[in-house]
């Protein structure tokens, strides 16, 4: 009885005992905010102040995707190899080498206050999820700090560190050597061999559509789940609608009532390569600039990794000049890395961005010139259409060729300042009524009132067409009449102009000697009578893409084209033998894999979501969808793209269209929306999956943004921490 009577003390005690300061914190801000869950589980986050919203925006994503959430800070703080293991130490290095903890630290001590309480909020948020849901186990973080956005700050795919190669960290920082020539140039193949990334951007004035209102497609080409679809609230201004990366509490690609912005990624010069001249001193490291040695920076880095069940450490030294990083070596000398790096004026910018309200205002937000992987897209109630050609842009001197490494130790090298928004490549309000941007040369951008290219010095943009920007000029040009609902049509048009340019060149190698290839007269009998486009139906989409990806594979590589040339090239000039050996093969591996080479493309291009992993497994035995888009390598504008590592026949589908919406701006804004998959990463979820079968069918969902309209939609209704 009387260890009863302690016990029942105990209990007693326990739940009488005050919460700490902190968790009355999180539930006072907590009452601020209204999460309301529509048909399609997009949460629509309401608070009181933007720091609400924010907190709810981060709690409401944790909900949807933690797993996703905590995966972005684990990578972009240099932690991945404690979860991934020695293979991921590099990946580490390179984020310790652009900023340790203390300076991310220090980021946020020197932001502005209202910067600051955003930054509390993000953290707050999470931590409020994690206190609420024990059941949560998190891989490695389990407590966030308002200083991590600063490693993740413009929300692009990883922003422009993914572009620093890890292999040639890894070489350097194991044998300050250079990577081998072989290595470099598999990498590059590979490289080339991936589904394209970047985006479609497409304004429409109102001079060209049926209700005289400016139309937006905002079309990312990301890894699948990469993004989530959100709406976020405040009574401070904020009403935005769009594209979140998991763990930013900023909505990247999207709109509000009065402007919408699209980014696609710009393959412009926008990162430098400094080679150094080393000189040893006395045992100290020093680089020469100018007339003077300058010291190199040296420090030290711990990073941890998992072997087994055991947490081991590697210490590794990090090398700086004033240009950046020593990241690699280019024959034999130590080479840095520049880019921009400012992640308080980014964070700035990427929320200041959400609350404009009209060009005048965007554009002022542009003059902080912090947006440097991406090109902008532009619509806005105002009838207004613009493009941004980068934002980040450093004046350089024209006599260099930055495309390739520069002598670090000549001053007349180094970056003389940015350029401003005007002096960049900026298009507003063309006459022909529309603008696209595919990732390609914005000299083709707006046809006759495009940009053009002797106003402007040759590192600001990379001058390289491709068959998505041929495709979408091809469709925009004499059209008008748009709609929300032709504008989709058109963002999915079945049209691959990259089999025009390499399948008749194919054609035309058997039609010169059929006789000594009579087992292709049928296949390619279905390429001859094909319309290059694709569909689940298409025959000929299957064998066109095994033998363009084979091309890809085995294919020579004439040095100095790009991918569009090459495909001319293997269309045209490319031996009939050649062209022919590589048809062969295709028939064959079809045929093997599937015991005919007549495999309608559905049968074979799938869609399939198992769980809830990061990286997806496949399983050819399991439910898919047969899925009609093709890759963006071949035209497709809606993209397709997939990874071919699974141990499958079938391809699956991993990449490119995956948030998708078009926007109408007038006296209120209207938009239609699809999210590849679904809202939530959890499998148990009916929102895990509710969207793959209308992402096939290209049934996009009305967007609920005014408040009326999403209360009808309304399936629950909750403040954090208590979701019924």
């Amino acid at each position: 009885m009387r260890l009863l009577a302690i016990g029942v003390l105990g209990l007693f005690m326990a739940c009488g005992q005050p919460q700490s300061p902190e968790i009355e914190k999180w539930e006072e801000q907590a009452n601020n905010v209204t999460i309301i869950r529509d048909d399609f589980g997009v949460p629509h986050i309401y608070g009181k102040t933007d720091a609400d919203a924010v907190f709810g925006l981060l709690y409401a994503q944790c909900e949807d995707d933690f797993n996703r959430v905590e995966q972005n800070y684990i990578w972009a703080t240099g932690r991945l190899a404690e979860v991934e293991g020695e293979a991921a130490l590099y990946s580490d290095l390179r984020a310790r080498l652009f900023m340790s903890e203390e300076e991310a630290q220090q980021h946020y001590e020197n932001s502005p206050e209202w910067l600051k309480e955003l930054c509390e909020a993000f953290a707050d948020g999470i931590n409020y999820y994690l206190h609420t849901h024990p059941e949560v186990t998190p891989r490695l973080i389990t407590r966030f700090e308002p200083w991590m956005p600063m490693y993740f700050s413009e929300g692009s795919i990883g922003g422009d560190i993914e572009r620093i190669s890890i292999a040639k960290i890894k070489a350097f920082y194991e044998s300050g050597m250079e990577l081998p020539k072989m290595e470099r140039l598999q990498i590059e193949k590979e490289k080339q061999m991936e589904e394209p990334q970047g985006s479609n951007g497409i304004a429409i004035s109102g001079d060209l559509t049926q209700s005289g209102n400016t139309l937006l497609l905002i079309n990312p080409h990301t890894s699948f789940y990469f993004r989530g679809e959100v709406h976020v609230v405040s009574e401070e201004g904020l009403n935005a609608y769009g594209a979140v990366t998991w763990g930013q509490f900023f909505v990247y690609q999207g709109f509000n009532e009065k402007t919408g912005w699209m980014h696609t990624s710009t393959y412009t010069d926008v990162m430098d390569e400094f080679m150094e001249t080393i000189v040893q001193n006395d045992g100290n490291l020093f680089y020469q600039y100018g007339e003077e040695l300058r010291p190199v920076e040296t420090s030290e880095v711990v990073l941890k990794y998992i072997e087994g069940n055991q947490l081991k450490e590697k210490t590794f030294p990090m090398y700086h000049t004033h240009h950046g990083p020593i990241t690699h070596a280019v024959d034999g000398r130590w080479t840095a890395s520049a880019m921009m790096w400012e992640p308080v004026k980014a964070l700035e910018q990427s929320y200041i961005r959400t609350k404009q309200e009209g060009y005048d205002g965007f554009r002022k937000m542009m003059d902080i010139r912090t947006n440097s992987s991406n090109n902008t897209v532009y619509a806005d109630a105002e009838g207004n259409i613009a493009y941004f050609h980068g934002n980040f842009m450093p004046k350089r001197d024209t006599i260099f060729d930055y495309i390739k490494p520069v002598d670090g130790s000549d001053p007349k090298t180094d970056w003389q300042g940015l350029h401003t928004v005007d002096e960049n490549i900026l298009i507003l309000n063309p006459s022909n009524g529309w603008i696209q941007n595919c990732n390609s040369t914005p000299y083709t951008a707006a046809l006759e009132n495009s940009p053009k290219r002797g106003d402007y010095p040759k590192y600001m943009s990379r001058d390289q067409e491709n068959f998505r920007g041929v495709h979408a000029i091809e469709l925009l040009t004499e059209k008008q009449d748009y709609t929300l609902d032709n504008l989709i049509e058109l963002a999915h048009d079945p049209y691959l102009p990259a089999f025009k340019a390499l399948i008749p060149g194919l054609v035309r190698a058997y039609d010169a000697n059929p006789g000594n290839t009579p087992a292709l007269k049928e296949p390619m009998e279905a390429l001859r009578n094909w319309d290059f486009r694709t569909s689940t139906a298409s025959v000929a989409m299957t064998l066109a893409h095994y033998y363009g990806t084979n091309c890809y594979e085995v294919a020579e590589r004439p040095e100095g084209l790009y991918a569009m040339q090459l495909v001319n090239y293997w269309g045209n000039e490319w031996s009939n033998d050649q062209k022919l050996k590589v048809f062969q093969a295709t028939v064959d591996q079809l045929t093997n894999d599937f015991g005919t080479w007549d495999v309608p493309w559905g049968k074979v291009n799938r869609y399939q979501r198992l769980n809830g992993d990061i990286h997806q497994p496949f399983d050819d035995a399991k439910p898919s969808i047969p899925i009609g888009f093709a890759s963006g390598r071949w035209g497709a504008l809606a993209a397709y793209g997939a990874r071919y590592d699974n141990n499958t026949k079938k391809i699956y589908g991993t990449r490119g269209n995956s948030f998708v919406a078009v926007v109408e701006f007038g006296d209120k804004v209207k938009a239609k929306t699809m999210l590849a998959g679904g809202q939530s990463g959890d499998p148990s979820s009916k929102h895990f999956d509710d969207q793959a079968q209308p992402y096939a069918d290209m049934e996009f969902k009305e967007a609920a943004y005014y408040k009326e309209d999403v209360m009808q939609r309304a399936i629950s209704t909750y403040k954090p921490g208590k979701r019924p």
